[in-house]
Parts: structure tokens; C-alpha cells; sequence
């Protein structure tokens, strides 16, 4: 096992580690600089949420707006609904609590919630409004 030193003084195992990754710098005393959104960027992926909008019949439903709530910054996006319905929202942190319904002509679906606990990817959900 080769040991590697940094001014004059040898790197534990994570440092060594680190340093063969080339994410250590050395500055007179050993010292670890990490760039934490490269770190993040590598552990934490992107969410997609995707799906229709549908009446009590099943059929799709053109113009309904969705939003989609932020749990953490509280902002709530929006999306106009497809010719068939269909509706997408990318680019979501894995962090993060949402919350999701649609809107047309005063109708409103039930709030469907997604968990920062839930570590899948893409969400495909149906939003069902009764009209």
C-alpha cells in the first residue's frame, strides 16, 4: 500500500482516499477542500414528474392547469395541460417535498404528495377531476 504525505505529514484514509481522486489540496498543513455541489451533483439526481389530467370518465383534459408546490421555497409552478391531458414537470430535487393538483373551470383535483423519502425518479400520476 503506497502512503502519501502532505507536508510532510501523511494523509489518513479517507485524505489518501480524496487525494487519489484528486479532490484534496495540499496548503501547507493538510488540508480538505471539497466543492460541495460537485459532491451533491453526484449524489443527488433530478425528479420528473409526469401524467394526465382526467374527468370522471377517463377521458383527458385539455387546458387544465396543474401546479406543482414546492415544499421547501413554497413556489408553486404551473403547467397547461396537452390536447391529451398529459402534463410534465423536470428537473425536480430529490430534497424536496411537492405537492400536485389540477385546476379547470373551477374544478379542482385531490393533492397528491410527493415525499423527499421516496428515492424514485420519475412519477407518473393521474389527476382526476370530477366534473
Amino acid at each position: 500500500m503506497t502512503q502519501l504525505a502532505c507536508s510532510g505529514k501523511l494523509l489518513g484514509p479517507l485524505a489518501r482516499r480524496l487525494a487519489l481522486a484528486g479532490l484534496v489540496c495540499c496548503v501547507g498543513a493538510v488540508s480538505l477542500s471539497v466543492s460541495a455541489p460537485s459532491l451533491m451533483a453526484q449524489t443527488q439526481t433530478d425528479r420528473v414528474v409526469q401524467g394526465k389530467v382526467v374527468d370522471k370518465s377517463d377521458a383527458g383534459m385539455k387546458g387544465a392547469t396543474v401546479f406543482l408546490k414546492d415544499g421547501h421555497t413554497l413556489a408553486v409552478k404551473s403547467y397547461i395541460a396537452s390536447d391529451d391531458g398529459s402534463y410534465r414537470f423536470g428537473q425536480l430535487a430529490q430534497n424536496t417535498d411537492y405537492q400536485l393538483w389540477a385546476e379547470i373551470n373551477g374544478k379542482k383535483s385531490a393533492v397528491k404528495s410527493i415525499s423527499s423519502f421516496d428515492t424514485r425518479g420519475q412519477f407518473n400520476i393521474t389527476l382526476k377531476i370530477e366534473k
